[in-house]
């Protein structure tokens, strides 16, 4: 195999006569989203006046492990937003116009809002609380599958998964990115955390060759240097723990890439 490779600014890129390697964009060129993952436990203020739907709010997000925390008027929502990942927002407050509530919330950042409008609301309230700002509407009535579904829909919309999140099949290998499962032959495979990144992100790219000094800033979040020894002595450990060298090729003067085991 015969392989020229270029480095320059932006990393190497290199072409083989059967294999051309794919750049992976560093991280600097990426866009950047603020992620579920960095945000830890979602914190869902509740505006509601009404205790009792208040309290039933509260208590069922509580139970499908969210952050809430309730408070009666428009007034005390606009203060307390800007510390929630998402606003339950009821138009019906005592103080404050909902939709005036929300053209402000909306106004001051992009923060996730769902309108909670009355039981008997028609289509024009939708549209006008849609236009106000709100991302999504419910009526008061619906029930509580319904309500958790559409805050983590909208969450999934606007705080994106991360790469590591995905689950990847590649014959025998099966990588779970939620659980951080990695089995072969579906025998579990013991991995540490930075073996289990190094790999998911290897078998994310399946076309491309990554470059060594892309492995330290993506894995390790840290610069290359010509004599740190930590992606070999982590390759080598994958390769033991996975039963084949042939998981993860080596490109010399490149990177690496995934195998087939």
């Amino acid at each position: 195999m015969t392989l020229h490779a270029t480095e320059a600014a932006g990393g190497i890129t290199a072409r083989t006569r059967d294999f051309t390697v794919v750049r992976v964009p560093p991280p600097a060129a990426r866009a950047h989203f603020t992620r579920l993952s960095e945000i830890g436990t979602i914190r869902v203020l509740v505006v509601e006046d009404d205790p009792t739907a208040a309290e039933a709010r509260v208590s069922e997000l509580r139970r499908h492990g969210y952050v809430a925390h309730c408070v009666d008027t428009g007034a005390a929502a606009l203060k307390s937003h800007r510390n929630a990942d998402l606003v339950l927002l009821d138009l019906s407050l005592p103080d404050i116009d909902g939709l005036e509530v929300c053209r402000r919330m909306r106004a001051a950042g992009n923060k996730p809002i769902i309108s909670v409008t009355a039981r008997d609301a028609d289509e024009v309230d939708r549209v006008l609380a849609l236009q106000a700002g709100a991302d999504d509407c419910v009526v008061a009535s619906c029930g509580v599958r319904e309500m958790t579904a559409r805050i983590e829909a909208l969450l999934r919309r606007v705080y994106p998964q991360p790469e590591s999140a995905r689950t990847i099949t590649r014959g025998p290998l099966h990588i779970d990115g939620r659980t951080r499962e990695v089995r072969v032959h579906d025998e579990p495979v013991n991995l540490t955390a930075k073996e289990f990144e190094l790999l998911h992100l290897l078998a994310a790219n399946p076309e491309s060759v990554i470059s060594r000094r892309e492995l330290m800033a993506r894995v390790w979040d840290t610069q290359w240097t010509d004599s740190s020894r930590t992606i070999d002595t982590h390759v080598s450990s994958l390769r033991a723990k996975l039963g084949a060298p042939g998981w993860i090729i080596t490109v010399r003067g490149v990177g690496y890439r995934i195998g087939h085991g």
